[in-house]
């Protein structure tokens, strides 16, 4: 290297392009100066939508704590109301301490910090309110919270006439009703006030970001427009010496770098240099030559009056790659500056073709497929470290053999084996090539499937030279197929044979009898209440009870029969070679025994039973399809009228399934159709007979069929997965009703709506119903929802969500038919749980049945110590009016009272009063 006199002076560009820095430079400036204004003012918004998010919260939770102190007497909403209220004087104290003419700053920090206000903001938040009052939107949002304030003031004062009144022994139940009468008045005239709050707060946010951000933009502008005047002087200073630069370089095929000779650094590069070295020219101007090359250059090239030419020099070329050029050097002067003029020519090619054969011969080594070379006469000459592996011969032994030694085109082996045989060998002579599934031998005797391509290397003349022998072991890919196969003939939970397989099998079977003139019989097999076993345990334990009943099924079964699965819980057996119809029933009574059986599933115990249909071989249908609809048809005539038994089928079962499919179809069409509406059974007081709420009944009005009763219906749209559907339009226009009489101006009215455990469990149901709700402007406590104690049962953890997210929504839950089930008590503990109904086959037996009466009044002595309402359903005459009344129960409903109403009924009693 040179002495330091010889380094270069800063180029010209350097000098043009300084003001262009300095420009930006001052525009980042700006922008950062901006920024920290607008976090500034960003942290006091902030701070007024989280004060305004604690204030309104609080102001809130106050009112609902006060609201359920009044209704239930109990200190602890008592002391939430209070923590709540709180909140909301700290508020109004920092609010007012800053307002007024005499601002005390330290007093609403203060005041503000108790209310856990962000304490970054606080500071902010009291300048703002301070000197900003009058800001628009500021001034509105001030205004409606000090409006308020007599209303939150008021509430404070009912908060001590109940607590004064709830000290006492008797409290005055009246007085109590009317002040929660009172707070839910306040709570209307405060909510929209907060709501009103809460809007002038989002759009004076929403003003100031835009004020921000237009200010960041004219200001942005403004520089940016001084930055393009200084760059369009240098550009057009640059654009005569950019011109003579590119010309001289960019014409070269060959990669070219101008090089200062004292320095040894790079002045300039053309593109194919950029290209070769992987690099831009900004990257590479003003670095050392020398440093491209990761071993240096050669002695002769590496010096200042160097000059020459080497043919295999390793060149970086970015990424960590190297590639090998020749580098001719030659000297020259630029001006009065020493230059060295460095070409350099790409050698890369010829090395990669001799890396590409060295990595071809390698991979031939090490592919995971067999490779056998053969010469003309087909004998092995080499193979690889794979063909060794499969074969179990050495690379000497398997030199010299025939390629075909230990192939067989078809069949076993014989001691030799029998090659691959002429039509291989003449396909691979006249297109080169062949593929195809042989069996090959190993060393230790051993044969294997294999697939076996061959090709042929042919010569100058034409003739082959070679041959190449690709081949795999596909003993695992068969069994995989095999697999694939058995999936597809058979169910994948039981490994029963699915409804296609039960067919293909079932024609076989028959036409074997038909040949033999023996007979036959399907049996057609479906489980009694697997649906409500699988709903209350969950599918996976329904999975598992399923895979026992396939085993149960499988045990009663002869050589020759099958048995399928063809539905969720449908089953179908085929019994062949029977003497008669009739020689089908000793095994259709095992079954029906066996399924009967308790099931241990996942540490329970289940009980089930079956309903049989069958259909027999040739006089009730000659083909699988009609065998199976028949037996089909035998086992829902089995279903309608007793379960766990059988039937042999009759003609006249297929009319009443052809009844059942046709009144399916119109049961889909029937939300659209308009043809569903809802009448309401009155719930009253028992003590004074006034209306309490009503209970959302569905009915279908057919316009043929008539009236259809809910018995018939609902079953169907559970079998058919329309349940959620009916569900669905049921709380649709239960609440759409409730709008309908409080927009009359009525009376609030609690309704009841029954819904399945299926829906109940559904990912969206909560979704669903918030949407309803908030469709149709329904206050949550008007609605009321009905879950029979069996879907209640063995509450799944979907379920608890569930039922915790209907009490987070203010929807009571009431429990149908109580006291019916088969469960534990210990889903009463859940928050959303508010009533038990106690069923009408305890109400009937009242008075006189001891049973009854005992069985009622622990269900009401219950629902008293746990808190929850109890009503009694099917009140029917006086006698049992007065039992529950001196029971202690003071809701129910019956015909006593009065009939399922239409909603325009409902309406007239409330105007009554009723």
């Amino acid at each position: 290297m040179r002495s330091s006199k010889s380094r270069l002076l800063p180029l010209p560009l350097e000098r043009h392009l300084r003001p262009l820095l300095f420009g930006m430079l001052a525009i980042v400036l700006l922008v950062l100066l901006l920024t920290w204004f607008a976090l500034q003012l960003q942290v006091a918004v902030a701070g007024f939508l989280n004060g305004e998010s604690i204030w309104s919260k609080a102001q809130k939770q106050a009112i609902i704590e006060l609201y359920a102190y009044a209704n239930s007497g109990n200190t602890q909403h008592l002391k939430q109301y209070q923590d709540s209220m709180r909140i909301v004087v700290a508020d109004r104290t920092g609010r007012d301490a800053v307002s007024g003419p005499d601002p005390h700053r330290g007093i609403a920090r203060r005041a503000f910090a108790s209310t856990g206000a962000l304490p970054q903001a606080i500071p902010l938040l009291v300048f703002a309110m301070q000197h900003m009052a009058d800001a628009p939107y500021i001034r509105i949002a001030l205004r409606n919270w000090r409006a308020s304030d007599p209303a939150m003031d008021e509430l404070t004062r009912i908060a001590r006439q109940l607590q004064v009144l709830y000290e006492q022994p008797h409290p005055a139940h009246a007085e109590i009703n009317r002040l929660a009468a009172r707070i839910l008045t306040i709570n209307n005239e405060v909510a929209p006030l907060a709501n009103a709050f809460s809007r002038s707060i989002t759009l004076g946010a929403a003003w100031l970001a835009r004020v921000l951000f237009w200010s960041m933009v004219l200001a942005t502008l403004l520089m940016l427009s001084i930055w393009l005047y200084f760059a369009r002087r240098t550009l057009l200073a640059l654009r005569g010496s950019e011109s003579r630069y590119r010309t001289l370089l960019e014409g070269a095929h060959d990669a070219i770098a101008v090089i200062d000779a004292g320095s040894g650094r790079i002045l300039e590069i053309n593109q194919a240099a950029e290209r070769m070295v992987g690099e831009s020219r900004n990257e590479l101007c003003g670095s050392p030559f020398a440093s491209l090359f990761p071993d240096g250059l050669p002695p002769n090239v590496d010096s200042d009056s160097a000059v020459g030419t080497r043919k295999d020099v390793a060149l970086r070329a970015g990424s960590g790659q190297v590639r090998h050029v020749a580098v001719s050097i030659s000297q020259h002067s630029l001006g009065e500056r020493p230059v060295q003029l460095a070409i350099m020519r790409d050698m890369s090619e010829r090395r990669r073709m001799e890396d590409d054969r060295r990595v071809a011969a390698e991979a031939l080594a090490n592919i995971a497929e067999g490779v056998l070379i053969a010469d003309a006469s087909r004998r092995i000459i080499s193979g690889n470290a794979a063909a060794e592996a499969l074969s179990g011969f050495t690379a000497a032994e398997l030199v010299g053999m025939p390629l075909d030694a230990l192939r067989t085109s078809a069949g076993p082996f014989d001691a030799e084996g029998d090659g691959l045989g002429e039509i291989a060998w003449r396909e691979v002579a006249d297109l080169g090539h062949w593929q195809g599934r042989v069996r090959s031998r190993r060393k230790d005797g051993r044969s294997y499937p294999e697939r076996l391509s061959l090709s042929a290397i042919r010569g100058e003349d034409g003739l082959p030279v070679r041959y190449v022998a690709v081949f795999d072991d596909i003993s695992e890919a068969e069994a995989y197929q095999r697999q694939l196969e058995h999936l597809a003939l058979h169910d994948p939970l039981t490994g029963l044979l699915n409804r296609a397989a039960f067919e293909q099998e079932a024609a076989r079977a028959l036409a074997d009898n038909r040949r033999s003139s023996r007979k036959a019989a399907i049996l057609f097999i479906d489980l009694d209440g697997f649906k409500a076993v699988n709903d209350s345990y969950g599918h996976a334990f329904g999975d598992q009870l399923l895979q026992q009943v396939g085993q149960r099924l499988l045990s009663q079964i002869g050589e020759h029969d099958c048995a399928g699965r063809i539905g969720g819980d449908e089953f179908t057996i085929l019994l062949s070679d029977l003497d008669a119809r009739d020689s089908a029933l000793p095994t259709v009574r095992k079954l029906l025994l066996l399924l009967s059986e308790v099931f241990h599933v996942l540490e329970h115990e289940v009980f089930l039973s079956a309903s049989i249909g069958v259909a027999g071989f040739p006089e009730d249908g000659g083909d699988p399809a009609t065998l199976i609809a028949n037996a089909d048809a035998a086992m829902y005539s089995v279903k309608a009228d007793e379960r766990n038994s059988f039937r042999l089928y009759s003609p006249v079962m297929q009319a009443s399934t052809r009844t059942r499919l046709s009144l399916a179809g119109e049961l889909r069409q029937a939300i659209t159709r308009g043809e569903f509406h809802l009448v309401y059974q009155p719930s009253l007081d028992l003590r004074t007979r006034r209306l309490l709420a009503v209970e959302a009944l569905l009915r279908w009005s057919h316009p043929e069929r008539g009236d259809i009763s809910p018995s018939e219906f609902i079953p169907l749209a559970e079998s058919l997965g329309m349940v959620r559907s009916v569900g669905e339009w049921v709380l649709d226009a239960a609440c759409r009703q409730i709008r309908a009489w409080m927009d009359a101006g009525l009376p609030t009215l609690r309704v009841a709506v029954n819904i399945s455990a299926s829906h109940l469990r559904h990912p969206r149901f909560i979704e669903q119903l918030r949407a309803v709700l908030q469709r149709h402007r329904c206050p949550p406590s008007a609605l009321m929802i009905e879950l029979t104690e069996s879907a209640i049962l063995h509450v799944g953890e979907r379920s608890r969500r569930t039922l915790t997210a209907l009490h987070d929504l203010g929807i009571g839950v009431a429990v149908d038919d109580f006291g019916t089930g088969y469960s534990s008590l210990a889903y009463l503990k859940l928050p959303a749980i508010r009533t038990i109904k106690v069923d009408q086959s305890f109400v009937n037996g009242l008075p006189d049945d001891g049973n009854d009466a005992a069985i009622t009044r622990a269900i009401l002595a219950l629902a008293h110590s746990l808190g929850l309402t109890a009503i009694a359903e099917g009140i029917e005459n006086e006698q049992q009016l007065n039992f529950l009344l001196d029971a202690g129960c003071v809701e129910g409903q019956g015909y006593l009272f009065a009939r399922p109403q239409p909603a325009e009924a409902i309406a007239a009693l409330l105007a009554r009063g009723a």
